[in-house]
């Protein structure tokens, strides 16, 4: 049976996920067979599994730093948000209900199990498994049905070290804060602390190092500097892909919907010296010399529907494709683009209808089956090949059907309008093809750098491993898991 260890962070967002990854490439280094793990994951971001289910991004990555395939054993609870207050809750990556926050709140104990039983199968396989936690375990309200953090940690005897992110400030009040407030015995099960995203001299912090190791007890592991090569790793939150402006070359923006969902699909572009990749947020215009408009995926596509006419989009959607400008939209973005988008059911919020913006002629009826299944595709228009895979509800119909964005075994997938200009595909991950992407942006006039994305994310997960290896005590971590 494999060892375990535990990272959880003092907070959300202090980089649990690319130090776990980061670990798993170091340890992969030293021979050792490595499985992520991440009992309870909330994102809408999500990778389609070898064994046809989905789990949440940051594991698929940190399974590729690991070098095996993701599997749903790596994320058994995944939540993916519709509502403020409701999610879709998927296990052993099926979705089994939509729930509000309350009523996943009484689900929690008897997920346990299903947690307990893929951390079993992964320990099975592997020399080590990694355990990343989720929020902090300083929110001791929902400590009672935690399965993600303490809760799962002392049910499955499993050491824990803190991270805390020095960039936002406060990180000896969140560490020592946090042995203040917990259970003595959940406190017991933290082994030590890693100081994280730290800029400048880190010998400036070493009297706060000290501090915190005495009123903890806890052993620091070490300082990791800020890693500058984190934007080339596939995005944790659609934020991060707004970072890398590149004012005076080809603008393409997209629209940072409410509920956007598997926005790594933009992650290639953001990394093409020719592309100036602009996130349009909430109450901003679309920008008018945008050479093309990206609608990405949405978990509610109706309600996102309103969300962008709130935001006036639908009007510069008009005025960009009037201009001779182009729009893509991909999967739920897809299902805006057309006539009409029907819910009859009620699958993902209140059953009825919303009219489309228009610009594809094709109709969506949600239907309660999901589509999850990594594909092999043919771009229609310049015949280069595309990996991508599909995880979407809705089937979708209608003339601008016969124009396909691309070919699945030489059947029609996705829509294309008259004038060519408006493209939509349930396709996701499709600009990770190297030759589609630069044929793709030669279409739009735009000069693709000769460069391979998988190559680029190797490289960065390797010079991530370089990274903690050079600044932390990466054999003292190893040494903790049992």
């Amino acid at each position: 049976m494999a060892r375990a260890l535990m990272i959880q962070g003092a907070g959300s967002d202090v980089g649990k996920s690319l130090i776990v990854a980061g670990l798993a490439r170091a340890a992969t280094r030293r021979g050792l067979r490595v499985l992520p793990f991440k009992p309870q994951n909330m994102s809408n971001n999500a990778a389609v599994t070898v064994d046809g289910g989905e789990i949440g991004r940051a594991q698929a990555l940190q399974a590729l730093a690991a070098g095996v395939e993701p599997h749903t054993d790596m994320n058994p609870v995944l939540l993916k948000p519709e509502t403020d207050v409701g999610a879709q809750v998927i296990v052993h990556g099926k979705r089994i209900a939509t729930a509000r926050a309350r009523e996943y709140a009484g689900m929690k104990p008897s997920l346990m199990g299903a947690v307990l039983e893929s951390f079993g199968r992964l320990k099975a396989r592997a020399d080590l498994v990694l355990v990343e936690g989720a929020g902090s375990p300083a929110e001791v309200n929902l400590r009672k049905s935690d399965i993600a953090n303490m809760g799962f940690a002392r049910k499955a005897d499993v050491p824990v070290v803190l991270v805390g992110d020095i960039d936002r400030g406060g990180v000896i009040a969140q560490l020592v804060g946090i042995k203040t407030v917990i259970d003595p015995d959940d406190a017991a099960m933290i082994q030590g602390f890693v100081i994280n995203k730290f800029r400048g001299d880190p010998s400036l912090f070493d009297d706060g190092y000290r501090m915190i190791e005495e009123r903890t007890a806890w052993r620091g592991f070490g300082v990791l500097p800020w890693f500058a090569r984190a934007g080339e790793l596939p995005a944790e939150d659609a934020l991060g892909l707004g970072e890398a402006r590149r004012p005076g070359q080809c603008k393409i923006a997209f629209l940072a919907l409410s509920r956007i969902a598997n926005f790594d699909d933009l992650d290639p572009l953001k990394l093409e010296p020719g592309v100036d990749l602009v996130m349009v947020r909430p109450g901003e215009a679309i920008p008018g010399d945008a050479r093309l408009v990206i609608l990405p995926g949405s978990k509610s596509t109706r309600g996102d529907l309103a969300f962008l006419r709130a935001q006036g989009w639908d009007i510069d959607l008009l005025a960009h494709h009037r201009r001779g400008g182009h729009v893509l939209g991909l999967c739920g973005g897809y299902q805006m683009l057309g006539q009409t988008v029907a819910d009859p059911d009620g699958i993902e919020g209140p059953a009825g209808e919303t009219r489309g913006l228009g610009l594809l002629d094709v109709t969506t009826t949600m239907t309660e089956q999901k589509t999850l299944t990594r594909v092999s595709a043919v771009h229609a228009a310049t015949r280069q090949p595309i990996s991508a895979y599909e995880i979407h509800i809705g089937r979708t119909d209608g003339a601008d059907r016969a124009r396909p964005f691309s070919l699945l075994d030489g059947v029609a997938e996705g829509a294309v309008s008259a004038d060519g200009r408006v493209h939509g595909s349930y396709l996701h991950g499709l600009f990770t093809s190297d030759d589609f992407r630069r044929a793709f942006l030669a279409q739009l006039d735009i000069a693709a750098a000769d460069q391979l994305y998988g190559a680029r994310v190797e490289s960065a997960l390797d010079a991530l491993a370089e990274h903690i290896e050079a600044h932390l005590d990466v054999e003292g971590l190893l040494a903790l898991a049992r």
